[in-house]
């Protein structure tokens, strides 16, 4: 696996680069759909790939519980067993130490969770974590953290990251007792913790800096703070990561954070938000976002979106969707998905292309300052 810096935008921060996995190519920016159960609800492989998205993302936790990480190894990796023939990034159930607080318990050592499924509890430690994954089998593997609140006290976000920065560190110890079990190679991510706390952002990032791992992410933000908050927490770690190694902002974030926070160094992103919001009939448009349950759309043959080049977007009409959405249409969450995950991935690749050609901070500005225009 190798990354490539290619470019730096001269205004701003903006990287243009490319990610080689063995399972393809990837150019950064990029936007990694989320496949929680190493599937994009409401499409096939073949749906996602023809979104222009060249690696997806599936979680750990949740393959480990169900259909369980042994049936997956069996199957020869995620990527034969759900006939995904991009890249595979998983996250390693961290963000569950957040999001399932009252099904866990953490202490130095591992963390416990019931599951969410039926109450089994189960263990995770870091090393468990990385046999887990290279059970499944994915490119990019992310290391068991600690996620704090973000209206979490200091002190709480400061044990978070002890304990992130030593489980980091047995981590890529037990990284390289292991090996691929499936023929290719796999790579680690380290992840940044500190919450909106800068020196603790910086005591984070040194300390896994020094592990020298293939790549960086920045966890624990688009947790309830304000964007702003968000952007300049961003900004500052992205100063503190390094230049030549990829860098990856979990879990965002809207069409304008991902601009933003392309302004700010970051290389990839994650988030649910095209696909969830698909399925609640809510598409993202230049425009801002559409709802298709708002009867106006009745009436309105026009393509559902002009600017979005893909199967969905140009070939059926906005009464055509609304239609299907409020007639609880399967196929009405399958088009909104697919346009939704489109406008992502040409989103970033626009932005890449304004990087290389210079012009990317005049075509951001003028990009959000459509996307906000109240209608």
């Amino acid at each position: 696996m190798k990354f490539t810096l290619s470019h730096t935008d001269q205004a701003s921060k903006a990287r243009a680069g490319i990610l080689e996995t063995d399972h393809g190519t990837i150019q950064t920016p990029c936007f990694m759909p989320v496949g929680t159960l190493a599937t994009v609800k409401s499409l096939t492989p073949r749906d996602v790939w023809e979104t222009g998205a060249r690696i997806c993302l599936a979680n750990a936790y949740h393959l480990y519980l169900r259909p369980g990480t042994q049936i997956v190894r069996e199957a020869g990796g995620v990527h034969r067993f759900s006939k995904w023939d991009g890249a595979v990034l998983t996250d390693s159930g961290g963000y569950q130490v957040y999001s399932l607080a009252g099904l866990r318990k953490v202490t130095d050592e591992s963390v416990t969770f019931k599951s969410h499924l039926d109450g089994s509890r189960h263990q995770f430690t870091a090393e468990k974590v990385i046999e887990i994954e290279r059970d499944l089998g994915p490119d990019i593997m992310m290391v068991l953290d600690e996620c704090p609140p973000s209206n979490a006290d200091r002190t709480v976000v400061k044990s978070a990251v002890d304990r992130t920065i030593s489980w980091a560190q047995r981590s890529v110890e037990h990284f390289h007792k292991t090996k691929p079990l499936h023929g290719y190679d796999q790579q680690l991510f380290l992840i940044v913790q500190g919450g909106i706390y800068p020196d603790l952002r910086t005591e984070c990032a040194a300390e896994l800096v020094k592990l020298d791992t293939f790549g960086y992410a920045i966890g624990g933000l688009a947790v309830g703070e304000p964007n702003a908050t968000m952007y300049e927490v961003t900004d500052h770690t992205t100063d503190a990561l390094p230049t030549h190694k990829p860098r990856y902002l979990m879990g965002v974030g809207t069409p304008v954070d991902l601009l933003e926070c392309i302004a700010r160094g970051v290389d990839m992103f994650d988030c649910v938000l095209p696909t969830r919001n698909a399925r609640n009939a809510q598409l993202f448009t230049r425009d801002g976002k559409l709802n298709f349950r708002n009867s106006k759309w009745k009436t309105d043959f026009s393509p559902i979106d002009e600017e979005t080049n893909s199967y969905a977007s140009q070939n059926f009409s906005k009464a055509y969707l609304s239609h299907l959405v409020n007639s609880k249409e399967m196929l009405g969450a399958v088009l909104a998905t697919m346009h939704n995950i489109t406008f992502y991935e040409q989103l970033v690749t626009e932005a890449r292309a304004r990087i290389l050609d210079g012009s990317f901070v005049k075509w951001k500005n003028a990009f959000i300052a459509r996307y906000n225009t109240v209608k």
